[in-house]
Formats: C-alpha cells, structure tokens, sequence
C-alpha cells in the first residue's frame, strides 16, 4: 500500500513512538508483497518469509533510531533486498566452505565402521553432557533435519534464541570430539 505524503510521515511517527497497531498495519500491508520480493532473490519462500520477518522484528527493535527521509515502503524494500543478499552471501561462502572440507575429508579414510561407530557413540555422550535444551536443539537440528524456525515454532522460541543453543552445542561437540575432527567433519557436511 501507498500511503500519502502526510499519511507517510504521521505512520512513521507511530511506528518510531512505539505504535503497535500501526506497526501491526504496516506488516500486514506489507508482509506479502516483500515475500514475494524475496523470493525474486532467494527461490525458497519460506526462506524469504524468514528474512522478511526477521527485516519487521530488526525494524521495531530499532524504531527508535529509524530516520527515514523517503518512505517506509522503500526503507522496508531496501532492507529486504540486503537481508537477502546478505543470506545469499552466507549461503555461497557456507557452501564453498562445506565443500574445501568435504574435499580435505575425503582424503582420510571414513569407511571404517569401528571408527564411525565410536563416533557415533562420542557423538551422543556429548549430546547427553549438554544442557537439556541445548541437547534438544541440537538433536533437533542435525538428526531430525529442522530449520532454525521449525525448532523455534515448536519448541515456542525465538530463532536466535535457537541460533545461540546451536552455537553452544556445536562448541561442546567440536571440544569433546577433538580427537575425530575429520570424521566429525563428515558427519555434519553430510547432515547440512
């Protein structure tokens, strides 16, 4: 929706003094059409839907310091181009470096069954020594295959709060498995 110059500058004005049915407004007239606009980048609408949402919890964390001198729907469209980009960027380089590993890895042999299931075994010594929602999380994330807002949807979290729990579990693994670096490698290029 295109709003009228006065009408623009008094929704800002809401949204900035911490109006929350203009806020709600604005993402309902919004939130579709920027869905839409993401997936023109990213092919993957809920991958869009998850940026978009993440662009309208980014915008009323930060209302306070929003100065906007043309019109919220083109700071809303800008802000979901960059998001966008930006995830495009992560992806490339997440990928690029799944596969330096995956080639690094390849190199050690990872078919010994003995080796994959003592792995295995630290594997779930170290899940069992995590905090329960770190556990749960990480269990979650690499043996059931979920997104970050899948577990957040069910587990009634927000996804950096799952993005943090994730953090710390793969810390703990990466400390506890040292010893198996390049078959712990391989097990989570695979699980990606």
């Amino acid at each position: 929706m295109k709003y009228t110059g006065v009408e623009e500058k008094q929704v800002i004005t809401q949204v900035v003094t911490g109006d929350l049915n203009t806020f709600e407004m604005v993402f309902r007239d919004y939130y579709k059409p920027l869905v839409r606009y993401g997936s023109t980048f990213l092919k993957d609408s809920d991958e869009a839907e998850d940026v978009v949402q993440q662009v309208f919890v980014s915008l009323w964390e930060k209302r306070t310091q929003l100065d906007i001198h043309t019109s919220i729907r083109a700071v809303l469209y800008k802000s979901v181009q960059n998001a966008c980009l930006n995830k495009i960027k992560h992806l490339k380089i997440r990928a690029g470096y799944a596969e330096d590993l995956k080639a690094t890895v390849v190199q050690h042999d990872s078919s010994d069954p003995v080796q994959v299931n003592e792995l295995n075994e630290r594997i779930q010594v170290a899940v069992e020594n995590m905090p329960e929602q770190c556990g749960r999380i990480f269990k979650m994330s690499r043996f059931e295959q979920l997104r970050y807002q899948e577990i957040a949807d069910q587990l009634g979290l927000s996804v950096k709060t799952i993005e943090n729990q994730m953090g710390k579990a793969l810390k703990i693994v990466r400390e506890e498995l040292k010893d198996y670096l390049p078959l712990l490698i391989l097990f989570f290029i695979q699980t990606l």
